[in-house]
């Protein structure tokens, strides 16, 4: 295990000398999207929230098990603007609307003991980032901190909840939560699954063996749509499946409070079993019967399991489940060794790929991926076979890069830079372009991203940050233009209206790719503390973008736009303090002289070199009004044991 290295006594304390001749665009640009960001989310709050709780507004009700994730969703990427540097009452609101939210669900019977009673963890990880984000933001408040252990130890072995059966490593349903392992999928699908649901026509058939029906068209037959139904519940309704790997970070999310070695023991036993798994197969299989045999309700075959490989996003969905449960096992381990739980899917597509149009995929794929890939939609890309069944691999699309790019930044290995750079060679489409748009995930723009992180893209942090504020500004439009009521909200138009963006803010300021959606936590090269107003994310006026990053080095400039205020702030290594910065370098002005007001030209000041140690996980810079700073950060990822990082205190008054 890593040592811990927090809370170091006397960290490096480092002035900027060198005055911004000029303001850089990007950083007037990022200062900018953070003041439309500020604007963006009180209007979605004022529209579309009770005031009194914070709850949002809605009339219907909800017959099914489905629905708790679209409440969460609409907030998922609000408390990670906050970290960023987001409002000082921003925090206060997340933390009433999760609240508020909360209360509705359960009038609504979808919780029970504030969390889900129990749905599949595709649907859980995407709601509970809108919760790991209040915890990474405020781990001092204590309601939150209890609220992390409970829903935490929900899968401990032993829990009164029963999740989880030790023996045999197994989480015992697909849908799981405060309620324990939930029998079936619910009434939704249990009583008979019909052909006139026109947001699933597109996956196919949720089993492809049940005798009588070979197509989708035969569902029109209620004999046979029940029948589907009961063998949905019988054998999609039992059982453990991969997507469950997401719970990892639920209880990792929990462990970075106090280090409970219970909580790391069980994230490790339960990614280990999935490894063991997928080396005995020499595949990730999606299913474990309660006997704990892969394949026991699927006729011995490794793939078929409720949201795995066959239905109904494949690799889309196993490949998210992978990398949370390898990460999570990762942080609490201090190393990056079970990283291949998650190269294992990516493989497994990645070695059948062909080249093909996106003319020639149904129309719901080519919706998805036409805006993604702008002009370079109608040539030919490499795809990869994301589903497979019984009559073999299917559903070809473009490899969805933000897991590869994930693989990479968080372990930086040789061999998977190797895989990110195989990508990036046959994609068949341009990486360093920038595409306007924007999707559930908020994620997509990994590829110019790393195509400005190697030193082929500088114009990437103008474009992208122009990109951003066009964005807010559509979803600001489509706010004033919407006039439902909360008796026609349909749940998934919030996530379609929230104005917060944060994936660009997140690869410049913190260089790490946006959050895995389906229930990553929110990591970083590096984050920020105001140090100014006691509390975490960059500065007012101050801008941040991080240039270049290694295994052993990050390079970030600081730009403070003011031209009255000093401003000091804390660079930490890594989100939770998991990275130790062992050396700075960055330049200096020399003896710099008073500006000579005869002058005609600006100055050209003369730089000079300056290093210093710093061993520890934090170093404090103070930025003069106008100046800025570029850091080159040696580091030693990984070699702190990660922890949630309290609130700063106030070193001093900003007036």
């Amino acid at each position: 295990m890593t040592p811990d290295h927090h809370g170091d006594p006397a960290p490096q304390r480092i002035t900027a000398t060198v005055r911004s001749a000029a303001p850089p665009v990007w950083a007037v640009l990022q200062r900018r999207l953070f003041d439309d960001l500020d604007t963006a989310w009180r209007t979605f709050r004022d529209r579309y929230t009770d005031p009194a709780d914070g709850r949002l507004r809605y009339t219907g009700r909800i017959e099914d098990r489905d629905g708790a994730d679209d409440f969460y969703e609409a907030f998922f990427n609000w408390p990670a603007l906050y970290l960023l540097g987001g409002a000082d009452d921003l925090l206060p609101a997340v933390k009433q609307h999760w609240e508020g939210v909360t209360a509705q669900l359960t009038e609504l019977g979808l919780s029970n003991d504030e969390f889900e009673r129990g749905y599949d963890w595709f649907h859980q990880g995407e709601a509970l980032l809108m919760f790991y984000g209040i915890c990474a933001a405020d781990p001092d408040d204590p309601r939150f901190r209890d609220r992390a252990l409970r829903f935490a130890h929900q899968y401990l072995p032993g829990s009164p909840t029963g999740n989880y059966d030790p023996a045999r490593r197994i989480v015992r349903s697909p849908h799981n939560g405060s309620d324990g392992p939930r029998p079936g999928l619910g009434p939704q699908w249990d009583d008979g699954f019909a052909e006139d649901q026109p947001g699933m026509r597109p996956y196919g058939l949720p089993l492809e063996d049940v005798p009588g029906i070979s197509s989708w068209n035969d569902l029109a037959d209620p004999e046979l749509a029940a029948r589907m139904g009961r063998h949905m519940r019988d054998r999609l309704g039992r059982g453990d499946t991969a997507v469950n790997l997401a719970a990892t970070a639920l209880v990792t999310n929990a462990w970075l409070y106090d280090h409970d070695p219970r909580l790391s023991a069980w994230v490790l036993d339960y990614v280990d079993a999935w490894r063991e798994r997928a080396e005995r197969h020499g595949v990730l299989p999606d299913n474990v019967g309660l006997s704990g045999e892969v394949g026991e309700y699927h006729d011995g075959r490794w793939f078929g399991g409720h949201y795995g490989w066959t239905w109904p996003h494949g690799v889309h969905t196993l490949g998210a489940a992978a990398l949370v449960g390898a990460v999570s096992a990762c942080l609490v381990a201090g190393d990056a060794d079970r990283l291949d739980l998650a190269r294992r899917p990516l493989d497994q597509v990645w070695k059948q790929r062909r080249t093909g149009l996106l003319a020639d995929l149904p129309a719901a794929q080519r919706g998805a991926w036409e805006p993604l890939l702008g002009e370079d939609a109608t040539r030919p890309v490499t795809l990869v076979p994301t589903r497979v069944g019984v009559h073999g691999w299917f559903d070809p699309q473009p490899p969805q890069t933000a897991y590869w790019t994930w693989l990479w930044w968080y372990g930086q290995q040789d061999q998977d830079r190797e895989r990110l750079d195989a990508l990036a060679r046959e994609a068949g489409y341009d990486w360093s372009a920038v595409h306007a748009f924007r999707n559930k995930e908020e994620a997509g723009h990994e590829p110019p991203w790393l195509s400005y992180l190697a030193g082929a893209d500088p114009a990437y942090p103008e474009q992208a940050l122009q990109m951003a504020l066009a964005q807010v500004r559509h979803r600001m439009a489509l706010i004033a233009a919407d006039d439902a009521g909360p008796d026609e909200i349909d749940l998934h138009w919030w996530q379609r209206l929230n104005p917060v963006v944060t994936e660009v803010l997140t690869q410049l300021t913190t260089g790490a790719p946006q959050t895995l959606y389906n229930g990553g936590l929110q990591l970083a090269r590096v984050r920020y503390d105001d140090l100014d107003r006691g509390r975490p994310g960059l500065p007012p006026d101050v801008a941040a973008l991080v240039e270049e990053l290694d295994a052993t080095t990050t390079t970030v400039r600081l730009v403070n736009l003011s031209l009255t205020r000093t401003r000091t702030l804390r660079v930490r290594g890594g989100a939770f303090g998991e990275h130790l910065i062992t050396t700075a370098h960055w330049q200096i002005t020399p003896a710099p002289e008073a500006p000579d007001a005869h002058a005609y030209g600006l100055p050209a000041p003369d730089l000079a070199p300056l290093s210093a140690a710093v061993d520890g996980n934090a170093l404090h810079v103070t930025l003069p009004p106008g100046h800025e700073i570029r850091l080159r950060l040696d580091m030693r990822l990984n070699a702190s044991r990660p922890r949630h990082q309290s609130t700063p205190t106030h070193s001093r008054s900003t007036r």
